[in-house]
């Protein structure tokens, strides 16, 4: 089996001592941590988080986002000492690859912790890219954002010109600055990464030409920047 550093971060402070002395026993590393906050002043790149119920009250996304914002994409575990089924849906439901009750059973813990590995790793991919797309998103001007909304939607640059009342010529200038922030190579690349952003684009508006006030163009789950 894969050895993994498990994050332990907040519930008392015996609890943590006695999930790191798991983690050891099962031949993996641990370290502790007392809050969020200590946690994100030395922001851990690699592991588990293992976050106490207590710190997450319902699982808010914005505990996942603050985390983010410090560039810590680790997959969490919720940890409780008295697990409620509703509390461990919202864990599910927040982000969290698992709900574990306390204190660990290491023979349990063992039997898990092949599947936790796996869906951590995959998770943690999935978070990197996104941070990753985000930073390269940045870089972008509100225009070639927006050219790069219309593109991902498929359309073409005459569409595009058409949609935001621009000429052909000034969408190729905006879309060639588009490809070469975002190191495209391809339109296919620079779709790639909006879409592992997750933008929350606003509905572009249509031209004044066909009569509309607007239009909802792009459709994606997502999650807005900042």
């Amino acid at each position: 089996m894969d050895h993994i550093t498990l994050h332990i971060v907040g519930g008392e402070s015996r609890s943590r001592a006695e999930q790191a002395r798991v983690a050891f026993s099962l031949g993996h590393h641990a370290e502790v941590y007392t809050d969020l906050d200590e946690l994100m002043a030395r922001p851990p790149r690699e592991g588990i988080l293992l976050l106490a119920d207590e710190l997450v009250p319902g699982f808010p996304l914005d505990q996942i986002e603050r985390l983010a914002d410090r560039g810590v994409w680790l997959p969490i575990v919720v940890t409780a000492t008295e697990p409620t089924a509703d509390r461990a849906v919202n864990a599910i439901k927040g982000g969290s690859i698992d709900y574990l009750a306390l204190p660990l059973e290491p023979t349990a813990i063992a039997g898990k912790m092949p599947q936790l590995i796996k869906e951590a790793t995959d998770q943690a991919s999935s978070r990197r890219r996104l941070i990753e797309a985000r930073g390269q998103m940045s870089r972008l001007s509100r225009r070639e954002s927006e050219v790069l909304q219309l593109l991902s939607a498929g359309s073409s640059n005459k569409e595009i010109a058409r949609r935001l009342e621009i000429s052909p010529r000034t969408v190729e200038i905006h879309r060639a600055n588009m490809m070469s922030k975002l190191g495209a190579n391809h339109a296919a690349d620079a779709i790639r990464t909006w879409l592992d952003a997750r933008v929350n684009a606003p509905a572009l508006p249509l031209p004044r030409s066909e009569g509309q006030e607007g239009g909802s163009l792009v459709q994606e789950e997502s999650v807005q920047f900042g």
